[in-house]
């Protein structure tokens, strides 16, 4: 029997024994694995997830029982010194000796650590380990409520960002290049990125080069040039990976010029019984740091051991990765840099939305190369399989970032058109054909069970939301229902949770998390939680602020800079001439730079925290209120003139548009929706790009739902026509609750109209028709909704602990002066990134 012996125990030492024991033939061998730390292998792509509940056994990959049980004999805590080639042996710290036949080396790497002046000091942790969390989050406790800077930008940086929030310190990322996560994005989807982050909180710091650590025994603060300081209390550093290739090295095997022990494409090192895999493997001149490449390599390795040579690592490996990075999307694929000479690049951006989104075609329109998206990755997985597939493109290359131009066609179709042999998880390697066969005839009906069978989703997780695609496709071709749960931590719907909340009268999110759920919530599942208590009781953001999205827990958006908008609500657009003359001077009083919407609203730029209050006081004073601009909730109902001063007019449009925004505004729904009435058939109000829609017509109005604009424009679908004023009104409520019991978390009314099986005329049926005898219950919530609604501007301006949040500093009530303005057009503007 041959010996095997494995170096490492991390996620790519981990997956070689579990493809290793996999196979039929490895009976005849015999797997020892050394591992250096105290643990067993565990899950280092979700290491933050560490912080939700400190428990490490959750991320572990596999426990010591299994090892035991495929018959691997197992060393933890135990490193191996060194390699004898000549007597094809290895040592241990622990004065073990061992033959092997064929040794893997899977020793990963190390956190690359600058040569800065300080680092030794307390304070200073690098982002690699359960135990450095550990250490980390230990020596936070001692300094809560300070500040953490993050030497690094890329994705480790931006993860560790994520984990100091979490341990109650204010993140600052330091980056050298000029740029966030440079190898992944452009620099204008950098700036989308960085906005997104600073709105959240994150301050960040680029074309930083650290000189040094101040302080004496710990860590007071960084140096990074004359006059250029930053004090924090801790720094994690987490500037980049080095090879563990000491091993290696001292063994004579060949070495790279900057590290890493050199593999051909049969993961073979200059000493063909010594295999490496992952991120000490050097292979075409490149250290891969993700983990898809490092499973593949260890499958690789396998093979060959077990004979099977044709196996081999392909010349070229896809770098395409798709994160959420403290609850931001961030994707990108195939070449997202491209040159002219290569290739056309098609882009899309809308800072208001924190949306960027870029697709690379080739010169002939027909082929996709690659592309980045930020903010909103919803299409990466079709993308990807376009681009490694080479599926022809649409007419509209376009199409694919903004949407079809048709009615309601999609700009690609479904997952289920992909081929078989497309390769969905790259992470374990697993094709569309696998995933569905899993399900047809195997009968996996979860994304659990699939992923036990075929090992799906269980890498980064980036391939998640296409395996569940195709498995809900799959399942509705057998007939069966399918359930979408919130998410990890509710094993419900957010219709199921709707009613849930509703029949048990709970009123707490930590209250519902104890009765269903499981975990501490996240990011997904604690603002759609407020959106529901929002929907049935009418809570405003103040009340439990810890679960709303950033800008609802400030009742303002916050804007590239750190500053704030203040948006009032001005019904139908109608505004008199004192409301305009008070809200110049209330604009002019506090320097806020304005602009008027495309919602017929007034814009207010430029206020800084503290100032919020203030700002709202006064407003409120002048008989304005919230507009709701922050929230997931009703934003405007645009009106042209009508028949008040249009000759065209058919009716009184203005009437009806205030009537209906002063109806609905304040109520939360799944997504922000927006409302529109014209006079005529003109359509001078785009009512028809609106969630609901009224246009006056010969005979009374007709009535539209189920349109947007955005990123995705569609026309809305006419649901009832030649109505009257009071018929319109009731159909609209009932379509807007009905909405609101029945939509995913963020779908908006479009795509959520889309998917609703019979589409318009199953809704027709529903609200007019009454095909489920729901439309009196309907009706009286939407009306206890109505007589419920509280302004949360002046719930906050007269409640002293809500007010109180409003400071930029946690310890004092000073105002942030780092806020930097340059003029625009006799106003201002944030100062340009540099």
């Amino acid at each position: 029997m041959q010996t095997i012996i494995v170096v490492g125990n991390g996620m790519v030492g981990y997956k070689f024994c579990e493809k290793f024991v996999a196979q039929a033939d490895s009976t005849r061998f015999k797997l020892v694995v050394f591992g250096e730390e105290p643990r067993v292998a565990y899950d280092r792509v979700h290491l933050s997830e560490f912080f939700e509940d400190g428990d490490a056994e959750r991320l572990s990959l596999a426990p010591k029982s299994w090892y035991t049980e495929n018959s691997i004999e197992l060393f933890t805590n135990e490193r191996v010194s060194e390699i004898n080639r000549a007597t094809k042996t290895i040592t241990t710290t622990k004065d073990r000796t061992m033959i092997y036949d064929r040794l893997v080396l899977a020793t990963g790497s190390v956190p690359f650590v600058p040569p800065i002046r300080g680092v030794e000091k307390q304070g200073v942790f690098v982002y690699r380990t359960i135990e450095d969390l550990e250490e980390t989050s230990a020596y936070a406790d001692t300094v809560k409520g300070g500040k953490a800077a993050i030497l690094g930008g890329g994705l480790l940086g931006l993860e560790a960002a994520k984990a100091v929030m979490d341990m109650g310190l204010e993140p600052h990322v330091v980056e050298f290049a000029p740029k966030l996560m440079p190898r992944q994005l452009d620099s204008r989807s950098s700036k989308v990125l960085q906005g997104k982050l600073e709105s959240m909180g994150i301050n960040i710091h680029l074309s930083k080069a650290t000189n040094q650590i101040l302080g004496n025994e710990k860590i007071t603060g960084m140096e990074f040039g004359e006059d250029d300081t930053l004090a924090v209390d801790m720094l994690v550093i987490s500037a980049g990976i080095r090879p563990r290739d000491e091993l290696g090295k001292s063994a004579g095997l060949e070495m790279g010029t900057r590290g890493g022990i050199v593999v051909n494409n049969k993961m073979e090192t200059s000493d063909p019984n010594i295999l490496a895999i992952g991120e000490v493997a050097l292979y075409n001149q490149m250290i891969y740091g993700l983990v898809a490449p490092g499973y593949e390599m260890a499958q690789v390795a396998v093979d060959q051991i077990l004979g099977k040579e044709e196996t081999k690592m392909a010349s070229e490996i896809d770098m395409s990765t798709k994160l959420k990075l403290i609850g931001v999307d961030v994707a990108s694929f195939g070449t997202p840099f491209m040159p002219a000479d290569k290739g056309h690049s098609i882009i899309f951006e809308n800072k208001t939305e924190s949306l960027y989104k870029r697709i690379n075609v080739s010169h002939d329109g027909k082929k996709l190369l690659g592309g980045i998206l930020v903010g909103e990755a919803n299409d990466y997985n079709m993308l990807l399989q376009m681009y490694q597939n080479e599926m022809p493109l649409p007419e509209h290359p376009e199409a694919l970032i903004i949407g079809s131009r048709g009615e309601g066609d999609a700009s690609f179709g479904n997952a289920m058109d992909l081929p078989d042999t497309a390769v969905v998880c790259s992470c374990e390697a697993v094709s569309k054909g696998a995933i569905c066969c899993s399900v047809l005839e195997d009968g996996n009906e979860n994304l659990k069970a699939v992923a036990k069978a075929t090992k799906a989703a269980t890498g980064c997780g980036g391939c998640k939301p296409m395996v569940e695609d195709l498995i809900t496709e799959s399942l509705k071709t057998l007939g069966k229902t399918v359930k979408v749960q919130i998410c990890e931590h509710f094993a419900y719907s957010r219709q199921e949770l709707f009613d849930i909340v509703k029949l048990r009268g709970v009123q707490d999110y930590n209250a519902l998390l104890d009765l269903v759920g499981t975990g501490h919530g996240c990011e997904v599942c604690k603002p759609a939680v407020a959106a529901i208590f929002a929907s049935i009781y009418n809570e405003t953001a103040n009340k439990q602020n810890t679960i709303q999205d950033t800008n609802d827990r400030y009742l303002a958006n916050i804007q590239r800079n750190g500053t704030y908008s203040v948006v009032p609500r001005v019904a139908g657009g109608e505004i008199t001439p004192k409301q305009l003359m008070a809200m110049g001077r209330i604009a002019q009083k506090y320097d806020l730079y304005t602009k008027i919407t495309g919602g017929q609203r007034i814009d207010m730029f430029g206020a800084k925290l503290h100032e919020l209050p203030l700002i709202w006081e006064e407003l409120i004073k002048e008989g304005f209120e919230t507009g709701q601009a922050y929230g997931k909730s009703l934003r405007t109902v645009k009106s042209c003139v009508g028949s008040t001063w249009c000759r065209y007019g058919m009716d009184e449009s203005v009437s009806f548009a205030v009537e209906i925004e002063n109806r609905y505004k304040g109520i939360r729904s799944p997504h922000k929706f927006k409302g529109g009435v014209s006079g005529c058939i003109r359509e001078c109000a785009e009512a028809r790009g609106k969630d609901f829609g009224f246009i006056a017509v010969e005979g009374g109005w007709n009535v539209y739902v189920g349109g947007n604009g955005g990123a995705n424009p569609k026309h809305a679908i006419l649901l009832a026509e030649k109505v009257d004023k009071a018929t319109a009104i009731k159909y609209v409520d009932r379509f807007i609750m009905f909405y609101i019991k029945t939509a995913l978390p963020l779908q908006r009314t479009a795509p959520w109209l889309e998917k609703l099986e019979g589409g318009i005329t199953y809704l027709q049926n529903v609200i007019i028709n009454d095909s489920l005898g729901i439309v009196e219950a309907l009706d009286t919530e939407m009306q206890a909704l109505v007589d419920s609604y509280q302004c949360e501007w002046k719930e906050a301006v007269e409640t002293p602990e809500i007010r109180e949040r409003y400071t930029h500093f946690v310890n004092s009530e000073e105002p942030d002066d780092n806020i930097e303005f340059v003029s625009l057009r006799a106003q201002k503007m944030p100062k340009e990134w540099v």
